[in-house]
């Protein structure tokens, strides 16, 4: 994950009128400066330069930088309670689903690395003002899913240690931490992402489930 620093190279401002703005490009720009230069230190200017378009046509879509940031979080809530709801839904055992939950938002945050710092591990400003109603349900509604399946696991007794809530916790953290800790030092010399997230659910599981 590179860098974005003031003396990043701007875009060439687009035509106007060239009609291939698209809030996707905003909200991905957004991102990379959110959370390099921090949402205090962002701009609406210094978004607008980064996707090639004045500062005017960049108000037509959004009217300030929170509202930005709230779309990039509600975003990222609305694609990860989609899969949850998705996975929790199939007839399968709970932990094939626990396990599947657990896979698919260590991958999203793989891919998505400058989303996953700027929801999940920004501190200051944007970590301390609470969330829009909306996202904050949709967060809410995505760990419930992922928690309520857990807490099937625990309710057929096949837990070793605490209950279906400090279990989903402990999960959800500690794949947090992997997920954190990878993309925000690239550079260290990590083991592949998929080998990764092997082990932690491999150890977590393993040690936490009864077979």
């Amino acid at each position: 994950m590179g860098t974005v620093t003031s003396a990043t190279r701007k875009t060439a401002r687009k035509a106007k009128g060239d009609g291939y703005l698209r809030r996707a490009e905003i909200l991905q720009a957004a991102e990379r400066i959110f959370v390099a230069e921090g949402y205090e230190g962002a701009t609406i200017r210094r978004i607008a330069d980064e996707v090639g378009v004045s500062s005017t046509a960049l108000y037509m879509h959004f009217q300030d930088k929170a509202r930005i940031l709230h779309e990039i979080t509600e975003g990222t809530f609305r694609e990860l309670l989609a899969r949850n709801s998705e996975i929790a839904a199939r007839p399968v055992d709970a932990l094939v689903r626990v396990r599947a939950m657990l896979e698919a938002y260590m991958a999203w945050g793989f891919e998505h690395p400058n989303a996953y710092q700027l929801v999940y591990c920004q501190r200051g400003p944007v970590s301390t003002t609470p969330l829009p109603q909306d996202a904050a349900d949709l967060s809410r509604q995505c760990y419930e899913t992922f928690s309520g399946v857990v807490r099937e696991v625990a309710a057929s007794g096949r837990l070793r240690t605490g209950d279906g809530d400090s279990a989903a916790q402990a999960l959800w953290m500690a794949c947090h931490g992997v997920v954190a800790l990878a993309t925000s030092r690239p550079n260290f010399g990590w083991s592949g992402r998929q080998l990764l997230t092997q082990v932690t659910l491999d150890g977590m599981l393993h040690g936490l489930v009864i077979d």
